[in-house]
């Protein structure tokens, strides 16, 4: 059973994981608009409160780059967010990404991932157990991960949540981050939301 957390932009780390739009072809529109806008606030959200953002794209040679609006958004929020490959269904398990993490980490003391992307049930599950071995806390955005079959997403958000990752969404983080109406970004942030 998880012990009960909130999430705290002082120790976290936004992890968007392999939104690609080959990858995201194989998922219904409603989906891909979800995953894609979501994934968007948290980045927004993020770079606003100074939580560092990783991207990882899987087998970017094959499957294309990450989405063209999460990549245009970084260009426009000045988000110097290194972007990397792998082949790895782990972004942990990909000696560049893990070396970017700990470089994060590192520098800020940060020890909690927030995760979002696809799929839920492979890069997602097997990126955030893989945390969680390392020692990491780990949230993900359950309104901002996917699968091409919703029973997988589901039975990936309860095999995490069981292990002892914090099933979150992406307005309870963005609230969980300020903390308080009384945050200096909260009017900016709240509007995201509505």
């Amino acid at each position: 059973m998880s012990t009960p957390q909130l999430s705290r932009a002082e120790r976290a780390i936004l992890c968007v994981v392999d939104i690609q739009p080959r990858l995201l072809s194989a998922m219904s529109d409603v989906d891909q608009q979800r995953v894609v806008g979501n994934s968007a606030k948290l980045m927004r959200a993020a770079a606003a409160l100074d939580i560092p953002i990783l991207i990882s794209e899987q087998y970017p040679q094959g499957l294309g780059h990450t989405h063209p609006e999460l990549l245009q958004l970084a260009d426009e929020i000045n988000l110097n967010a290194p972007i990397i490959g792998k082949r790895e269904f782990s972004c942990l398990a990909n000696p560049d990404w893990l070396a970017a993490l700990e470089q994060a980490t590192q520098d800020s003391g940060r020890n909690e991932l927030i995760l979002c992307g696809m799929e839920a049930h492979i890069c997602v599950l097997q990126t955030a157990i893989e945390a969680l071995e390392r020692g990491y806390r780990v949230h993900i955005a359950s309104d901002a991960i996917v699968s091409r079959h919703s029973e997988n997403r589901d039975s990936a958000v309860a095999r995490m949540s069981a292990a002892g990752v914090v099933a979150n969404n992406v307005e309870s983080l963005l609230f969980e981050w300020m903390r308080s109406a009384a945050h200096p970004n909260f009017k900016a942030l709240s509007q995201l939301i509505q």
